[in-house]
């Protein structure tokens, strides 16, 4: 999140930041463990990436196929596995009680099949135009995605006409963001595209880059605090406690919206009637403890006006106008109530459609699940 108020976001993140040790007290850790197996032969598979996605946690398997995460705090999570030549796995959980979890993966062998796309030379100009498309959909068109490049794109494969856009990729996308300072190793499964909307699929793992100096390493702090104060996930942990106008975030509603679904490129709803609405309203208690619902009907907007919105979304949103204004999202259910959990993370990582800022906002301004401002 870009362009704060002076003071505003540092003091909305600071005050933040007395939530959650308090809650995470009473939040039991777990240890995940288990082996890795092909599927085909029940040979172990030493050597498949095996870790919590979106996380700094991760690990890989022995040369028995084996692996083992500890000190987990309980709560939603995704452990995902992957390994080249196998079709790659996961588990959505939700973990409540202190436990040693053993889990057994089974990949299925895999052929990297172009499905009819025409292999294009890396040097080709019609490669390269799709490659900055993608990386303007994918990494984003923020400042920090000015940082940050795809050291190993030309694994990427690409399909499509008229404005439609597809890339495939047969290993890991690894991706230094030197405007955070992380190196993402990103398992794509999906990417698609056309004029109004952007879909993809996949799990980021999460490296801190090692600074090259004093300076750096405080602008890299910096710049993680703005990437989060105004995020989704600052949003659900101020609704948790209850501070979500203290935090800067106001709520509206709308009804009657017929056909006017805000499009990916900014903008947003146009018909019907835009209220207010009190944000504790769009959720309640979860099935246990700290555990939380999102349940609500049609479109909700959140405006956050701790910041303002950079100047490049502007460009992105192709609203007619010129001056930012505070930055406002759209969000949607897709399908039905999605649980999260007291950490701000969310079971279903797909249950929750974005628009507007949150929209934005892509691969280079996500961090870590567990980062919080310090």
């Amino acid at each position: 999140m870009k362009k704060s108020l002076v003071g505003l976001s540092l003091l909305l993140a600071s005050s933040l930041l007395l939530l959650p040790p308090a809650l995470a007290q009473r939040v039991p850790t777990v240890t995940l463990a288990g082996m890795v197996l092909d599927a085909e032969s029940g040979e172990p598979l030493p050597g498949a990436n095996v870790f919590i996605a979106g996380s700094l946690v991760g690990t890989s398997t022995g040369l028995d196929g084996s692996y083992r995460l500890t000190g987990i705090p309980a709560g939603a999570m995704r452990l995902y596995v992957s390994m080249i030549g196998y079709e790659p796995d996961f588990r959505d959980m939700l973990l409540r009680t202190e436990a040693v979890r053993t889990i057994i993966f089974e990949l299925k062998p895999s052929v990297y099949e172009l499905e009819g796309i025409a292999v294009e030379a890396k040097e080709d100009k019609r490669w390269q135009r799709r490659l900055e498309r993608f990386q303007d959909l994918f990494i984003g068109q923020t400042p920090n995605a000015q940082e940050t490049e795809i050291t190993n794109a030309t694994i990427l494969d690409f399909e499509g006409s008229g404005g439609n856009l597809r890339a495939l990729a047969p290993e890991p996308l690894v991706i230094k963001n030197k405007g955070l300072g992380y190196q993402v190793t990103y398992f794509l499964k999906d990417f698609s595209a056309d004029p109004r909307r952007t879909k993809y699929d996949g799990e980021p793992l999460f490296e801190e880059l090692t600074p090259s100096s004093p300076e750096e390493a405080a602008t890299w702090a910096a710049n993680r605090r703005t990437a989060f104060v105004g995020s989704f996930r600052h949003f659900l942990l101020a609704l948790i406690a209850g501070q979500t106008e203290e935090q800067g975030f106001k709520t509206y509603g709308r009804t009657n919206m017929g056909s006017s679904a805000p499009g990916e490129m900014g903008g947003g709803p146009t018909a019907g009637t835009r209220f207010p609405i009190d944000a504790a309203s769009v959720f309640k208690a979860g099935a246990g403890p700290n555990e939380y619902t999102l349940d609500f009907e049609g479109f909700v907007e959140i405006t956050f006006t701790g910041e303002i919105e950079d100047e490049s979304y502007i460009d992105w949103s192709r609203e007619p106008r010129r001056r930012p204004r505070y930055q406002t999202s759209w969000m949607r259910l897709e399908k039905g109530p999605t649980t999260f959990d007291w950490k701000g993370d969310v079971l279903d990582p797909y249950g929750v459609t974005f628009y507007g800022y949150f929209a934005f906002e892509r691969v280079a301004d996500e961090v870590p699940r567990e980062y919080r401002p310090s």
